[in-house]
């Protein structure tokens, strides 16, 4: 219940593909991080799953039924754009009416998201400012009760209160069956929410999975010798070296593998010092889609 399915999707704009048979699952009740560099096709792909483009190739199911041609899933499925445009002089009270009529809209949870968002009722909402409309997309999308959330740069223009209201809202909303599909730049933000990832490289998913998971395949460390080691010293001994820094004697690199047998290797090397450094979500990103530079010193 619940699961969203992508299979096999594409979408091209005139002779630009931007989404290449891309294929994907979210488990219900998951937070689904979606990142990406700029162009990459984020926007892209939200709008394929919510049904407001069709794609070229492939389909689009949530809970087994196509988010394109079933308006029943489509009723429990609520997207917030990057870019917020209302009709010309709407009202909160206005908007509201639209909503009840294609969803199942929760009056009294409107209610309490106008106050925690602080949104006045009366408002036009086009003389609001860039962060207050991204709090009234957020009523009104929370308000409908879905069963299967996206949320566009869903931080863009909220200042730090409202992100954290965002973060406890959110996590009622998993706790309840809710699948979230969420992307963002501020990757820091996301690895505190999202149980999985997925990066958009080149049309299609350069790494995806369990966040925790694929953190843990990545190995930093910060290595002292006696006397100084090149890349191609540790090359040798079979590691899959993402980034490597020399300074002098001590050596900074990102290894992908087995955490236990690379250290196990390092240690054979007799160092002088060893340290683990932690991986966040940012660093996996970048070692991922760029690949890290070398810096020798």
């Amino acid at each position: 219940m619940n699961m969203l399915e992508i299979k096999n999707v594409s979408k091209s704009f005139g002779n630009k593909e931007v989404i290449k048979d891309l294929s994907l699952k979210v488990e219900a009740g998951s937070i689904f991080g979606l990142v990406g560099v700029n162009g990459a096709g984020k926007s892209t792909l939200l709008r394929i799953i919510a049904g407001v483009y069709e794609p070229d190739g492939g389909s689009v199911l949530f809970d087994g039924k196509n988010t394109l041609t079933s308006f029943g899933v489509r009723s429990k499925i609520s997207f917030v754009s990057e870019e917020t445009n209302f009709p010309f002089g709407a009202t909160m009270e206005a908007l509201r009416g639209t909503y009840e009529n294609f969803y199942d809209f929760d009056r009294k949870r409107y209610k309490e998201l106008l106050a925690i968002f602080g949104v006045d009722e009366k408002a036009v909402v086009n003389n609001l400012s860039k962060g207050m409309k991204r709090r009234v997309s957020l009523v009104f999308a929370l308000s409908t009760k879905p069963s299967l959330l996206l949320l566009d740069e869903a931080y863009d223009g909220l200042e730090p209160l409202a992100r954290y209201k965002l973060k406890i809202i959110l996590a009622d909303l998993v706790a309840d069956g809710t699948t979230v599909v969420i992307s963002g730049h501020n990757l820091r933000e996301l690895e505190d929410i999202c149980d999985s990832f997925g990066i958009l490289d080149g049309g299609n998913f350069k790494e995806s999975g369990d966040l925790i998971s694929a953190k843990s395949e990545l190995n930093k460390y910060q290595i002292a010798y006696e006397d100084e080691k090149e890349r191609d010293y540790f090359e040798n001994m079979g590691f899959d070296i993402l980034r490597f820094e020399r300074e002098g004697q001590v050596v900074q690199m990102v290894v992908k593998g087995s955490q236990d047998e690379i250290e196990s290797a390092l240690s054979a090397t007799c160092p002088l010092l060893l340290n683990v450094l932690p991986v966040n979500f940012e660093e996996l990103f970048i070692y991922e889609v760029e690949g890290g530079d070398d810096n020798v010193g």
